[in-house]
């Protein structure tokens, strides 16, 4: 269908300027600059161009409208990383609604809670995905939300009536992403079109992202991770390389093949490559690639190095940020092999990034701190008001519970976290959850769940377990399966379990995490968690 099938709705100037600001917005405006540029090729070997991505989110669009969609609801969507996924975020920006999107990996219990939270008026899934059926599920979730509504989406859907595009004020809250954060519930942030967009620019101006660059974007789309590639492709007009499914040696063919310059994203997604290229015995694996993407989870002092010799480029360009506050922080292609290692860079326009020691006051650097954060990125409040309590310093600054760094230039070192929160394969798991879990299965009398580094995942979880019987002490293997009992995700289970007579605790009667965690730490870690 043409362009001319959604109309946008005319305001003031002031409230036009505004406009440009949406994900929308800037979806149209790219498409008329360089319709012919190349969006995305995904794993089938789908192309789209600027302008036929425009075309597909204005279908979806008005296909949405005629389904009575309008501004304010609220739309959950559930869906793999697709150009499908990607067109009805943008369209869903112009329509005006509040979108959720939703990680594949969550199951009815989670959906459902989301969506009771938030009042969403419609889910939209794919009919499958890996194998599970997303469209019973989300049935499920729909008998058991009253008002909610189903849209399994399926290629061929679409419209072709003309609708109105809602204009954006900087202050609409028109996204809602849930992360584990440090409690067993979901935390639902509040964004806005422009505060994402703020984000992406950290990564265009500090990645220096041109339009001759080929990015992977295998991140999950429903992440906020995976809407910042979204966005930075949107602003600076270079190609996407996407897949459903993170299939590592395919994943690895489409990124030779098709000259990726940018190879991410993230700790999982290296490490594999890492292997694959000493399996084939080339390197670099990606000749024309200039960085491996970092940030998500912590990753081996030595991995920029292997990156830089076994992949290709200048090794890793990492970043620092979190749900509340996406790209924080980005390094730079100039940075030096020890910033490359060990530093996630300095924060983007506007952005701003403090240490604060225990008593409240500023550090300076190279002392280690809490690290907090500001910027227009930032979120606007939790779904659930009561969390916002202390969420903020007095100064607006986020409380981020990670400890760290910054070097004389500003550029930040994080060293660990206050946060009980386990980072494995870039998301973050609720040790807390983890244990209630884990309290039902009979065989445990007493259960701490840590994160222990690992050179693939980040983190691993990690059981410490006082048994019921001693003489009959659980195992990795019972305790996974009692866990299959429950509600708890597959991918929080604990991948280590440690089996000890007692948990030491303070005169608080709390557990000391970090002594835990060191006694159980590999012998050639350091106590920050890095391998020597």
């Amino acid at each position: 269908m043409g362009e001319t099938a959604v109309e946008t709705a005319q305001g003031s100037p002031e409230t036009n300027a505004m406009s440009r600001l949406s994900v929308w917005q800037l979806t149209v405006d790219r498409a008329e600059a360089t319709p012919t540029a190349e969006f995305s090729v995904d794993e089938r070997g789908r192309r789209f161009t600027f302008a036929q991505f425009r075309d597909l989110a204005t279908s979806y669009a008005a296909g949405l409208a005629e389904r009575g969609v309008r501004a304010g609801d609220v739309v959950s969507w559930q869906l793999p990383t697709t150009v499908e996924a990607m067109a009805l975020a943008v369209a869903l920006s112009g329509l005006g609604v509040v979108q959720n999107p939703i990680i594949p990996a969550l199951r009815a219990p989670d959906v459902e809670f989301v969506a009771r939270q938030l009042g969403t008026s419609l889910l939209i899934v794919p009919p499958e995905y890996r194998g599970f059926d997303h469209a019973a599920m989300a049935e499920d979730v729909k008998a058991a939300v009253p008002g909610l509504e189903v849209l399994v989406l399926e290629e061929g859907f679409g419209g072709d009536r003309p609708v109105s595009v809602v204009e954006h004020a900087l202050d609409t809250v028109s996204w809602v992403f849930y992360t584990s954060g440090t409690t067993a519930a979901p935390k639902g942030v509040r964004h806005t079109d422009a505060g994402l967009i703020a984000a992406a620019q950290t990564f265009v101006t500090n990645v220096e992202a041109v339009a001759a660059d080929r990015c992977a974007a295998f991140v999950p789309i429903a992440h906020v991770g995976g809407i910042g590639h979204l966005l930075n492709a949107l602003l600076v007009g270079h190609t996407l390389l996407i897949s459903a499914v993170f299939e590592p040696e395919r994943n690895a063919d489409l990124l030779i093949r098709e000259r990726a310059t940018l190879i991410g994203s993230g700790l999982p997604f290296t490490t594999a490559y890492l292997q694959i290229s000493a399996e084939r015995g080339i390197a670099p694996l990606f000749p024309q690639a200039r960085a491996t993407l970092g940030g998500g989870s912590g990753r081996p002092r030595d991995l920029s190095a292997a990156a830089a010799e076994r992949l290709g480029g200048v090794g890793i360009i990492s970043g620092y940020g979190m749900t509340e506050c996406p790209y924080s922080t980005w390094g730079t292609p100039h940075d030096s092999d020890e910033q490359h290692a060990a530093f996630e860079g300095v924060p983007g326009p506007g952005a701003e990034v403090r240490i604060v020691g225990v008593a409240g006051d500023v550090l300076e650097a190279g002392v280690i701190g809490e690290i907090r954060v500001r910027g227009p990125q930032l979120f606007h409040g939790y779904v659930d008001a009561s969390l916002n309590a202390g969420a903020l310093d007095e100064d607006g600054f986020f409380r981020t519970g990670d400890l760290g760094f910054l070097d004389a230039e500003g550029r930040l070192c994080v060293t660990g976290r206050l946060k009980d929160v386990i980072i494995r394969k870039m998301e973050n798991i609720s040790a807390q959850e983890v244990e209630t879990a884990l309290s039902t299965d009979p065989s445990i009398a007493d259960v701490a769940v840590i994160g222990l580094p690992d050179d693939t995942s980040g983190e691993r979880v990690c059981a410490v377990i006082v048994p019921a019987d001693p003489a009959a002490p659980p195992t990795l293997a019972t305790v996974q399966a009692h866990l299959r009992t429950t509600s708890l995700n597959i991918r929080k289970f604990p991948e280590q379990v440690e089996v000890v007579p007692s948990l030491a605790r303070n005169p608080l009667g709390k557990l000391v995490k970090s002594d835990l965690r060191r006694q159980f730490l590999p012998a050639d870690t350091d106590p920050a968690g890095e391998s020597r």
